[in-house]
């Protein structure tokens, strides 16, 4: 006569209650949509800034960056409006999430072109090993980054759990 083994115990751990427990799962539901919100509301402010000549602080530095990344073929205004043009699409993409894979995308070639002067223009940026205000300017783009990559895991199917 065979014996079976007796059934393995499972024990279902309560869901934490409480304030803590509330915030925290608020933050995993919504806290991407936020971050993605968020960061195209950055990127639209940033766009649509440099429609108007010389509004954008970052005016300068967009025009040698894209003259020289396109070796000349895009240059003064016409660089100033195409990046007006490529960071109100992703800015409207990621806000409205509409076509937001295809704005993740077009993102991910925008933050190398905005990196870009790190590396073109290093001696430029950091005179006497200092960054001057367009580097840092530069080297907050290193947290759109980092929130561009938590946005786009998040439009691949990754998911943010409260534990």
């Amino acid at each position: 006569m065979a014996t079976t083994a007796p059934a393995p115990q499972t024990t279902v751990a309560a869901a934490p209650t409480g304030p803590l427990a509330v915030a925290t799962g608020w933050m995993a539901r919504h806290s991407i949509r936020v971050l993605q919100t968020s960061l195209g509301v950055v990127f639209l402010a940033f766009g649509v800034l440099k429609f108007f000549p010389g509004a954008s602080p970052a005016e300068g530095l967009v025009e040698r960056t894209v003259d020289t990344l396109t070796f000349g073929l895009v240059s003064g205004q016409g660089a100033v409006v195409l990046t007006a043009i490529l960071e109100t699409v992703i800015g409207l993409t990621l806000v409205t999430g509409v076509f937001l894979r295809a704005g993740l995308v077009v993102l991910a070639g925008a933050l190398a072109g905005i990196m870009a002067p790190l590396v073109l223009f290093a001696g430029d940026l950091f005179p006497d090993g200092l960054p001057t205000l367009e580097a840092q300017y530069v080297f907050k783009d290193i947290v759109l980054a980092a929130a561009a990559l938590v946005i786009g895991a998040k439009a691949l199917g990754a998911r943010l759990e409260a534990r």
